[in-house]
C-alpha cells in the first residue's frame, strides 16, 4: 500500500466517528436543557477557562519576551566583543601565504573555541571574497557537523552587504547526533590581509530559555487545571444547595399531578429554601382538601344522578304505560282532551328519553358501560338514522344528503352506540340548521371509517365549540326547541366514541355552519394510526353530485338525484326511484347486485317515519 493511499483511508469519512459525534452533541444539548445544574457549571468553567487562557496567555508572553529579550541583549554584547578580538588579532598579523593565514585563524579562533565551550557557542567563518589570492582560505567552523548551511542565507546576506553585527533566530544541531534545539546566529564582517572580507558567525544556544519558557507552561497549565477543578466543585455545590430543592419541588409537583396527593416537600432548617418548602406543602394541602371536597361533591351528585334515574324509571313505567291507554283511546275524546291525551303522549315519550340519558350516564360514571361488538356496514347503521329523521326533516324544512364514494364499509362496532352517536349528530344538525341543507359524508382508508354530519346553520364561536360536549350544555339555553333533551346528547356520544377507541371532533364558524366528524377503527384492537390523515377533512368539500331529499306540496319528503343521462343509459350508475304511494321509497340499482348509488347519495321520503328500511 502506498502512503498516497494510506493518506486518503485515513482522510476519508468515518460514519461510525460521525454518529459518535452526533450522539454526544444530542446528549450535550439534552443535559443543556434539562440541568440547570449542569449548565450553570458548564458556563462557570468556560469563563474560567477563557479568563485564564486570557491571562495565562499576557503572562506567557511577558515572561517568554522578557527571557528572551535578556539573553539576547547578552548574547549580542559577547558576540560585538568577540568580533572585535578576532579582528584586532587579524590587523597585528603579517601573514601572507595560505599556511601561514590558516596558521592565524587556528590560533585566534581555537583560543575562541575554548571559552564558547563555557558560553553555549559556536562559531563558523565563512569566506564571501572566494579565490583572493595565494593566501584565501576555505570556510572553518569550530564543530564538524556545523558547516555553512547552518547560517540561514538570509543572515549570509545581510551581513555581506551591510556593515554592522545582525542576528536571526535559527533551529541547528548544537550537539553531533543531536536534535535541532533554538538558537540565535549573530554574524559580522572580520578582514584578513589584503582585505580578504569573511564572514565571522556566532551560534548561541538558546535551549535554556526555552527550557525556562516551558516550565513556565507546564505550571501555568497545571494551575489552569486545578483551578478549573477548583472552580468546578464550588459552582457545583452552590448550585446544588441551590438546585435540590428546586428539582425536589419539580419531583413532587409531578407526584402531585399524577394524582398522590399525600406526598409533601422536606422542611430543613428556616432560610428561603425551608419558607418555600413550607408554603408549598401549605398549597398541597389546600388542593388536597378541595380536590377532596369536589371528589365526595362529584361521588354525591352521581350517586343522587343514579339513585334518581332509577326511583323514577318505576313509576314512569306506570304513568307511561296509562299515556299509551290515553292516546290510544284519544279518538273517543273531546278535542280538548284528545289533544291533551297527544301532549302526554309526547312529552312521557321525551321524558323517558332524558331518564334513560341520565341512566347511561350513570353507567359511564361508573365503569359499568360494555360494548356489544359485531361487524357492521356502516351505510346500514346510517341509513337507519336517515329513515328514522324523516318527520325531524320535513318539521324543519330541510333536507338530508348521504354522500361518499363508498357502498360499503364494514368495521367491528357495538351498533346500538354508533347508531345513537350518528342519530344525535342529526337531530342536532336539523334542530340548528335553520331549515339550510344537511349532509353526511362517509368515507375510509386502511386504518379507519369517518362519518360526518355537516350543517349550514347558525354555526357556533370558538368558546362554545370548546365546551359543546360538556354535560348539561346548550349552545344557546333561550333558543325555541324543535327537539327536546338534557344537554346529555353530545357528551354520550363523545363516551361512546371513547369506548370504540374513535375520535368525535368538531368544526364550526358563525353564520357558516358546524359540521361533527366521527372517526372509528375498522378493527377495535387496531387503535387509529395519527400517521394516517384522516379519511375527511374538516370540513368535508362537497362532491359534484348533488342528491338531496325535498318537501313535496302534498308533504312528503321526495328524493333528487342529478346523473348523467348517458352513464344512466348505461348502468354504470344507479337510478334512484320513489313510489309516492309506498311508505318506504328507496331503491338502488346498479347492475344486478343492489349496491349503493356510485356518488353514495340517499335520501328518505317523510312518509318513512319508522316504517320503512333503507
Amino acid at each position: 500500500m502506498t502512503a498516497d493511499s494510506r493518506e486518503q483511508r485515513s482522510t476519508r469519512f468515518n460514519p461510525r466517528l460521525f454518529r459518535r459525534l452526533r450522539l454526544g452533541r444530542r446528549i450535550l444539548s439534552r443535559r443543556w436543557h434539562q440541568s440547570l445544574q449542569f449548565r450553570a457549571i458548564l458556563v462557570a468553567l468556560t469563563l474560567t477557562l477563557l479568563a485564564f487562557f486570557a491571562t495565562g496567555s499576557f503572562m506567557s508572553h511577558q515572561i517568554a519576551d522578557r527571557l528572551f529579550s535578556d539573553r539576547l541583549n547578552q548574547v549580542l554584547a559577547e558576540a560585538r566583543t568577540d568580533i572585535s578580538d578576532v579582528q584586532a588579532s587579524f590587523d597585528a598579523s603579517d601573514a601572507s601565504d595560505r599556511t601561514e593565514v590558516q596558521a592565524l585563524i587556528d590560533s585566534t579562533m581555537g583560543a575562541m573555541s575554548m571559552d564558547s565551550e563555557e558560553a553555549g557557542r559556536h562559531w563558523i567563518l565563512i569566506p564571501f571574497d572566494r579565490g583572493a589570492g595565494q593566501s584565501f582560505v576555505g570556510a572553518q567552523t569550530q564543530s564538524p557537523w556545523m558547516t555553512s548551511a547552518s547560517v540561514p542565507q538570509q543572515l549570509q546576506q545581510r551581513v555581506a552587504d551591510g556593515d554592522g553585527t545582525y542576528w536571526q533566530p535559527a533551529s541547528v544541531r548544537m550537539e553531533e547526533g543531536g536534535a535541532e534545539q533554538p538558537v540565535i546566529v549573530i554574524g559580522d564582517v572580520v578582514q584578513l590581509n589584503q582585505n580578504a572580507r569573511y564572514g565571522l558567525f556566532f551560534v548561541y544556544d538558546f535551549a535554556a530559555p526555552q527550557v525556562t519558557l516551558n516550565s513556565i507552561h507546564a505550571v501555568l497549565l497545571l494551575s489552569m487545571l486545578a483551578l478549573l477543578l477548583l472552580v468546578g466543585t464550588i459552582v457545583w455545590y452552590v448550585t446544588r444547595e441551590v438546585v435540590r430543592p428546586v428539582s425536589s419541588t419539580a419531583k413532587v409537583s409531578e407526584q402531585l399531578s399524577e394524582g398522590d396527593l399525600d406526598v409533601r416537600m422536606e422542611v430543613r432548617g428556616s432560610n428561603e429554601v425551608a419558607r418555600l418548602s413550607r408554603s408549598f406543602n401549605r398549597m398541597a394541602d389546600n388542593l388536597q382538601e378541595q380536590i377532596t371536597q369536589l371528589e365526595q361533591l362529584s361521588t354525591m351528585q352521581q350517586t343522587f344522578v343514579s339513585d334518581v334515574s332509577h326511583e323514577l324509571r318505576t313509576p314512569l313505567t306506570t304513568v307511561k304505560m296509562a299515556a299509551e291507554v290515553l292516546y290510544n283511546a284519544r279518538e273517543e275524546f273531546d278535542p280538548v282532551n284528545r289533544r291533551s291525551a297527544e301532549l302526554l303522549h309526547h312529552q312521557v315519550d321525551r321524558f323517558d328519553s332524558m331518564l334513560s340519558d341520565l341512566l347511561e350516564i350513570s353507567r359511564f360514571d361508573a365503569g359499568a358501560a360494555r360494548l356489544d361488538i359485531a361487524s357492521t356496514d356502516i351505510f346500514s347503521v346510517i341509513y337507519d338514522v336517515v329513515e328514522a329523521a324523516g318527520p325531524l326533516v320535513l318539521k324543519c324544512g330541510s333536507t338530508l344528503t348521504v354522500r361518499s364514494q363508498l357502498t360499503r364499509c364494514v368495521a367491528q362496532m357495538d351498533q346500538r352506540r354508533i347508531d345513537r352517536i350518528i342519530r344525535n349528530l342529526v337531530s342536532n344538525a336539523l334542530e340548528h340548521g335553520d331549515g339550510k341543507p344537511v349532509e353526511i359524508y362517509v368515507a375510509a382508508n386502511e386504518n379507519a371509517v369517518a362519518v360526518a354530519v355537516r350543517d349550514y346553520g347558525i354555526g357556533m364561536e370558538e368558546l362554545q365549540t370548546a365546551k359543546v360536549f360538556n354535560r348539561f350544555w346548550r349552545a344557546d339555553p333561550a333558543r325555541a326547541r324543535t327537539v327536546g333533551g338534557t344537554g346529555l346528547g353530545l357528551s354520550i356520544a363523545q363516551e361512546d366514541t371513547r369506548l370504540h377507541r374513535g375520535q368525535l371532533d368538531v368544526w364550526a364558524r358563525p353564520g357558516e355552519g358546524a359540521c361533527f366528524r366521527l372517526t372509528l377503527p375498522l378493527i377495535r384492537t387496531q387503535p387509529l394510526d395519527p400517521e394516517l390523515p384522516n379519511p375527511l377533512p374538516m370540513p368535508p368539500a362537497p362532491v359534484l353530485a348533488d342528491s338531496t331529499a325535498h318537501v313535496t306540496d302534498t308533504g312528503s319528503l321526495a328524493l333528487t338525484t342529478q346523473l348523467d343521462p348517458s352513464a344512466a343509459a348505461t348502468g354504470s350508475h344507479p337510478v334512484l326511484s320513489v313510489d309516492p304511494q309506498a311508505t318506504a321509497a328507496i331503491e338502488t340499482f346498479d347492475g344486478a347486485d343492489g349496491s349503493l348509488p356510485a356518488d353514495g347519495s340517499t335520501a328518505v321520503s317523510a312518509d318513512q317515519a319508522g316504517t320503512g328500511k333503507s
